[in-house]
């Protein structure tokens, strides 16, 4: 079977992790063909074909496709379709907005989120926050897929593909870039950080999560947010983790003032080392923390700063 992989990126750069672990499950399905569009993107085609399970890189430079528009990147890989059964990307913001509007076109179903393949036609998929895992079944001509990227590896480095440019497709131009408003920051990106440290409403202001930034910093680390403390405005909406943001599953995840509502377990629950620091002994944070430190934040955070240093 051919599978056409979107590989994610950033601008013109490839976002390795997410693009390498979406691999890992793509070429279960068959051989993979990524896609690169985006406008110079060159280069991040050039390190696609590098990555181990890649056969063959197509690459559209255009300014068309600089911002990763989802319309005119959609109508590209429709016109790019008939020769692949499998449609894969990351469950990423950019991927879920291009992919649904794949599968409106081709009139299939979207397959999102997945995380096992049993064979071509057949995939698992978490629901009820995690809870419970789906097999989904499809016999449609397509098959258009997100991958929970948190559920693999990434792939490696192997013998290095083929790049092919094509050329772009008619925009459709229903939608055009108007500016970018991205925070620079020097931390990890938090769906690839390899640590991530985490504030919930318990923090309590937005003046006191940068204790969560202090410790997140020593570490090396990404920072996340529970919903409830975006939402009381603590945190920015890009760092949410849990049902409703983003997913993660670092080598290390520390919870600090967060409960660990079901909401925000399922975003976080398959890290592979999960701290918890919590005054309330009774939160639900400790029955999946590997390590549970019962104590006030303010105390026990600065202390813990302290001793990095």
């Amino acid at each position: 079977m051919a599978v056409l992989l979107v590989a994610e990126l950033n601008g013109s750069s490839l976002a390795t992790d997410l693009t390498a672990k979406t691999i890992c499950a793509a070429r279960q399905l068959g051989s993979v063909t990524a896609l690169c569009a985006s406008e110079g993107c060159e280069e991040a085609a050039e390190e696609a074909g590098r990555l181990d399970g890649v056969d063959k890189v197509l690459v559209a430079s255009d300014g068309r496709y600089g911002h990763q528009l989802a319309e005119p990147t959609a109508e590209l890989i429709v016109a790019l379709s008939s020769e692949f059964e499998h449609i894969v990307g990351p469950a990423s913001t950019s991927a879920q907005n291009i992919l649904p509007r794949v599968a409106a076109l081709l009139d299939v179903m979207m397959i999102s989120d997945i995380t096992a393949v049993i064979d071509d036609n057949t995939f698992e998929r978490p629901i009820y926050a995690g809870n419970a895992i789906q097999t989904v079944q499809s016999i449609d001509h397509h098959k258009v897929i997100t991958v929970r990227t948190a559920s693999y590896d990434a792939v490696g480095e192997g013998t290095p593909a083929p790049v092919v440019a094509i050329e772009p497709v008619a925009d459709p131009g229903s939608s055009s870039w108007v500016e970018d408003r991205v925070a620079a920051s020097d931390r990890p990106e938090l769906t690839s950080a390899r640590a991530v440290v985490s504030g919930g409403r318990g923090v309590g202001s937005h003046d006191d999560f940068e204790l969560i930034e202090k410790l997140a910093d020593k570490l090396g680390a990404a920072v996340g947010a529970s919903r409830a403390a975006v939402d009381s405005g603590f945190a920015p909406n890009d760092w949410q983790v849990g049902q409703t943001g983003k997913v993660v599953a670092p080598d290390l995840y520390v919870a600090i003032g967060i409960s660990g509502a079901i909401q925000h377990l399922a975003g976080m629950k398959d890290s592979k080392i999960i701290v918890a620091i919590n005054k309330d002994g009774e939160a639900p944070i400790f029955q999946v923390a590997d390590y549970g430190l019962v104590a006030d934040l303010f105390t026990a955070v600065p202390e813990l700063i302290d001793k990095l240093d």
